[in-house]
């Protein structure tokens, strides 16, 4: 399959332009195709424009499917890509979908596993980059991440490394029909993660994991009380899930151990991800 084209959904994102750049860097075909459509080799696509979607399927039969946060896998799309010569899909979902009950994300899970197309479903735990590049790093920088976790401990894992596996399982035979929990190796508290940010960043940063100190803070955002509350049970089946253990997946689909979080840290760190 290596003269076949895939396509990569959110191309130019977190986990889509690593892809990418794996893709790319093994000598496969490759299209990027985000909604901004800018930079060589990427086109417009939009979930909400369907008009968008031929440009991005036309000749592929390759698909890294991902969608954004709250936004659903479109069945259609998906009918689409298989119609048009899609023979093989990686889907991003997530770790421990059914415990924190997304929905979404198992609705995705269904539909490919239906589709008719070689699928592989990947289910990352809480990507290292989520510090520097994602959500929580508001949090850094102000000072104080707020989870409603705990001591959970958690196999956070490089988004390099869930965009090598997902490369070996778009380019190589053996992966169809699987499910992969995809972690980093080791398991660590957020407050021992947040920790680490502050050592190598020199920044004032604690840990908050208490779920009443999780519901002020999403009060004074202004979120809706039902949300808030479904948010809370959602972690806290998350903490009765237990810890994260490691695992090989990354090794054994790439044949390189997965980056330690203190080595993201610190290579975060030294390219001023946590400077003001």
């Amino acid at each position: 399959m290596s003269d076949q084209l895939t396509v990569v959904l959110g191309g130019t994102g977190r986990t889509g332009r690593r892809v990418v750049e794996a893709l790319q860097r093994d000598g496969h075909p490759v299209r990027a195709a985000s909604r901004g459509g800018s930079g060589p080799g990427t086109v417009r696509f939009d979930w909400t424009d369907d008009d968008t979607w031929e440009a991005a399927l036309t000749g592929a039969t390759r698909l890294y499917l991902m969608a954004p946060d709250g936004t659903p896998v479109d069945p259609g799309f998906v009918a689409r890509a298989v119609e048009s010569g899609v023979r093989r899909i990686v889907l991003l979902s997530s770790g421990a979908v059914e415990e924190m009950g997304d929905q979404r994300l198992l609705d995705a899970e269904r539909l490919v596993q239906d589709c008719g197309a070689e699928w592989t479903v990947l289910r990352p735990s809480w990507f290292d980059q989520n510090f520097d590049e994602g959500f929580f790093r508001p949090g850094v920088m102000a000072g104080e991440v707020v989870m409603p976790v705990g001591d959970l401990r958690q196999a956070f894992v490089d988004a390099g490394a869930v965009a090598a596996v997902a490369a070996a399982a778009l380019t190589r035979d053996g992966h169809a029909g699987q499910v992969y929990e995809v972690r980093g190796p080791e398991a660590l508290t957020f407050d021992e993660a947040v920790a680490t940010i502050a050592r190598v960043s020199g920044r004032r940063v604690r840990f908050v994991g208490d779920p009443g100190a999780y519901r002020d803070a999403l009060t004074a955002a202004g979120q809706p009380g039902e949300v808030t509350e479904a948010e809370l049970a959602a972690f806290a089946a998350l903490r009765a899930r237990g810890d994260d253990e490691p695992d090989d997946v990354v090794e054994r689909l790439t044949g390189r151990p997965p980056t330690t979080f203190p080595d993201y840290a610190a290579a975060a760190a030294a390219r001023g991800a946590w400077r003001d």
